[in-house]
């Protein structure tokens, strides 16, 4: 699988960028060393001023790439889902079992992430970082419903309705299957956050993870037809 990812190229709306960085080195170099600042001081603490002092590149060279620092962290998460979306469909591709099928692709989803080699200037265990702790924010904004109307969020429910097919497949009588998988996607996120800094309000620690505990739940809700 590794080497089939190596040979795409992760699509993301264009008009998160105004020059699409993955075609310059300079825009690789910005994208790779947003994900350093951003894990070291968060989203909110991070300016395009602090990226170029990084980089040794004036701000005004980022802006020629991103009109602000929104746009990048929903280029980031858009890069992310679309990344996890071919992960799982190479990962489920050959599995003739629905059921079977559903708990691969949450495992994909609800994983801890490791470093993809395969990609130099995108650190994917930084970036999963990055999700856990700013993914929110991209939607969490006043302009939500434009976005959404444009585009800006397509992959992310993209993944969302995979396994929700999934699910429809497994257990046609279930009623909540976009509930369900939107909450485990969401939610598993939020247990990864909890893990880290909440210890005390979540079962999942250093032997029980986030895909143990919905894994468990999906199989205990959902009735195999097969």
């Amino acid at each position: 699988m590794d080497q089939l990812l190596s040979t795409i190229k992760i699509q993301v709306n264009d008009k998160f960028y105004v020059k699409d960085p993955e075609t310059t080195t300079l825009g690789r170099k910005i994208i790779k060393n947003s994900l350093v600042i951003m894990d070291e001081i968060g989203f909110d603490n991070f300016t395009f001023k602090k990226l170029g002092e990084l980089i040794g590149s004036n701000e005004s060279s980022i802006y020629r790439y991103f009109e602000n620092k929104h746009k990048l962290l929903v280029y980031l998460s858009s890069w992310y889902w679309s990344w996890i979306e071919y992960k799982m469909v190479f990962a489920t591709a050959n599995i003739a079992v629905p059921l079977d099928q559903l708990l691969k692709a949450l495992e994909i989803v609800t994983e801890k992430i490791e470093d993809d080699l395969n990609t130099p200037y995108i650190n994917e265990a930084l970036l999963n970082k990055i999700i856990i702790a700013e993914f929110t924010k991209t939607f969490l904004t006043k302009e939500v419903d434009e976005e959404n109307k444009e585009g800006f969020f397509l992959i992310y429910k993209r993944v969302i309705n995979r396994m929700v097919a999934m699910v429809v497949l497994i257990s046609p009588e279930y009623p909540y299957p976009k509930s369900l998988i939107s909450s485990i996607v969401e939610g598993a996120l939020h247990q990864h956050f909890l893990k880290d800094h909440f210890k005390t309000i979540t079962d999942c620690n250093e032997t029980v993870s986030p895909s143990d505990f919905y894994k468990n739940l999906v199989q205990h809700i959902l009735s195999p037809t097969s």
